[in-house]
């Protein structure tokens, strides 16, 4: 009788029948006479239970010569137990080994983060990895269904650059058979081109900066989403932003509730982003982040100091409980189930202590750069962090001073002290995930622009021909894949966001 090859993810519509599962062992558990192997197929996770009575001695010994990541040919009776994973589990018949995995270096202990990067073409093969990545993919297709549901066009930017536009300092600087050339740190030139032609266009692919950053937000080579269309002003771009955003907060909730689980995510803050953004100019955002104007009768000042208050007594109640069961375990008299919930625990509190540790870090910097913000500065990540810690969803900041703004946004026609630029700011501290505008389509203040940023004209010239031949009103904006698979997952740091990060100080594997 044929046996079904499947992929796990789709167990619950097998139930009762016996089915082929190709995999890895993802971990491992045996006692008297049975072994428990938590297969993973890079769909998904299953427990499969060999022994004695039902595979046979033979196929029990095949299963508890296992290790960590051997991987194997598994077939069984799929049958329906709602305590395990997926809510099915698999009665092993037969298990085959394909390939041995020796001493596999990631196990179940702590390791420190240099180690796993150092290992990152293994360490993708975990749980919490194979979840961001999972959700990573969600996010990458419902952006392409988004835009092409829409009516727009996938186009291509060039990744070589012909000059440093923007000074050499953020560029990365190759040779191009013989003359000089830059890896691009943006397309939205090219699509503003492409858009004349179009209509509406997107770009999505790679980009690079030469910055040496070492932030949690930071990477040299991410991957930008960068829309443009034409006879759009800045509102109707800040509605696009939205639309795109919510479709894929309603597609990540709707297809990825396993890998949020596996994560540990806590989906109220993306549940909350579907509703609509709030939107302030720059003048308002500065009132609040100083703390001069309150937001659902909060000021940010006063929110910080609590936050403060509150990080220190729970360091004060982390430390004594840490204390607490480190002193029952000395003490002696645990069975060893009991010993090993205690130490789990205390590393679990060990972790928190040293995201409250951060916090203790990180709360009165933001509260310097809070009540001293000077006006007309940039955001930084603290001030970002301010700002949208009195909101539940994205917050849309636009009208930006020009000095602070590219120079290819158009100003605001009735204070041209202003750019018609936008920011994307996400909650739960993770800034900026959009930035974009309205572009400049008059040539005079272009040119203007151009020599004020002190910019070589020449480069530009093809750009200017697309406001001196059939110039329209139009927008766009540049979204980071990395930045949104961060927030969404709330990861602490972007480098979990792409399967192979490329950073300062990190080239391999």
């Amino acid at each position: 009788m044929s046996v079904d090859q499947i992929n796990i993810e789709h167990l619950p519509q097998h139930i009762g029948k016996s089915v082929t599962l190709k995999g890895w062992v993802s971990n491992k558990r045996e006692g008297k006479g049975i072994a428990f192997i938590v297969l993973r197929d890079g769909t998904g996770y299953c427990q499969c239970v060999v022994t004695g009575d039902n595979s046979g001695l033979e196929q029990l010994e095949t299963a508890q010569s296992t290790s960590l990541e051997t991987s194997v040919i598994i077939q069984g009776l799929v049958k329906s137990d709602e305590k395990q994973i997926g809510g099915v589990e698999v009665e092993v018949s037969e298990i085959t080994l394909v390939g041995n995995s020796v001493d596999y270096p990631i196990s179940k202990k702590e390791h420190g983060v240099e180690f796993l990067m150092d290992k990152r073409h293994l360490w993708l093969r975990s749980s919490r990895q194979w979840a961001i990545m999972r959700i990573r993919n969600t996010i990458i297709f419902s952006i392409h269904k988004y835009f092409q549901e829409q009516g727009f066009v996938q186009m291509d930017a060039p990744i070589f650059t012909g000059n440093a536009c923007e000074g050499t300092s953020t560029l990365f600087e190759t040779d191009f058979y013989g003359a000089p050339a830059y890896l691009s740190q943006s397309g939205q030139l090219y699509g503003e081109a492409m858009a004349m032609a179009m209509g509406k266009i997107y770009t999505f692919g790679p980009t690079f900066r030469a910055e040496k950053s070492k932030t949690r937000r930071h990477l040299s080579e991410f991957w930008m989403i960068e829309p443009e269309m034409a006879f759009y002003d800045i509102f109707q771009n800040m509605d696009t932003i939205e639309g795109m955003l919510q479709a894929v907060v309603k597609d990540v909730l709707k297809q990825c509730k396993p890998e949020l689980e596996q994560i540990g995510r806590d989906t109220e803050a993306l549940e909350s982003s579907l509703k609509a953004f709030p939107r302030m100019t720059y003048d308002e955002a500065v009132a609040i982040i100083k703390g001069e104007k309150t937001v659902n009768g909060k000021r940010s000042i006063d929110l910080l100091e609590e936050d403060l208050k509150n990080a220190e007594n729970r360091l004060t109640e982390i430390d004594a409980e840490i204390k607490d069961r480190e002193e029952q375990i000395a003490a002696g008299g645990m069975k060893k189930g009991q010993i090993n919930f205690f130490t789990n625990k205390i590393n679990q509190l060990k972790q928190e202590k040293a995201d409250v540790e951060e916090d203790l870090r990180n709360i009165p910097q933001w509260l310097s750069s809070a009540k001293n913000f000077e006006y007309g500065n940039d955001f930084g990540g603290s001030d970002e962090t301010v700002l949208t810690k009195l909101f539940d969803c994205p917050v849309m900041v636009y009208d930006w001073p020009h000095e602070v703004k590219a120079f290819y946004l158009k100003r605001n026609p009735e204070d041209t002290r202003f750019a018609r630029g936008v920011d994307v700011l996400a909650p739960e501290g993770y800034g900026e995930i959009v930035g974009g505008g309205e572009r400049e389509t008059n040539v005079e203040q272009l040119v203007e622009k151009i020599k004020e940023h002190e910019l070589p004209m020449e480069a530009f010239e093809w750009y200017l021909d697309l406001r001196r031949y059939g110039s329209v009103p139009h927008s766009g904006f540049g979204l980071g894949l990395e930045r949104v698979v961060a927030w969404v997952c709330k990861l602490k740091h972007v480098r979990e966001a792409i399967p192979f990060p490329r950073m300062y100080g990190r080239l391999t594997p």
